[in-house]
């Protein structure tokens, strides 16, 4: 298993409805191991397993939602 964390910058997220939004999302793909998100830096943070699930995938996830990813730390 190959995990890794990557860090989604995400400029929309204001509220807790924000963070449950992209929690929920998130949460139940396929890999996903962790997300936690921080409303102050507008950032998400996703632990996953990189042979299941690939930060593309999240980021058209979040875009379907209304939450486009302006930048991701790998």
């Amino acid at each position: 298993m190959a995990t890794a964390t990557t860090v989604l910058t995400v400029p929309d997220i204001s509220c807790d409805h924000c963070v449950r939004s992209v929690t929920d999302a998130l949460t139940p793909v396929d890999g996903v191991q962790r997300v936690s998100v921080d409303i102050p830096t507008k950032q998400v943070t996703v632990t996953y397993d990189q042979s299941l699930v690939g930060v593309d995938k999240m980021q058209e996830i979040l875009a379907e939602e209304d939450y486009p990813v302006a930048s991701v730390q790998q």
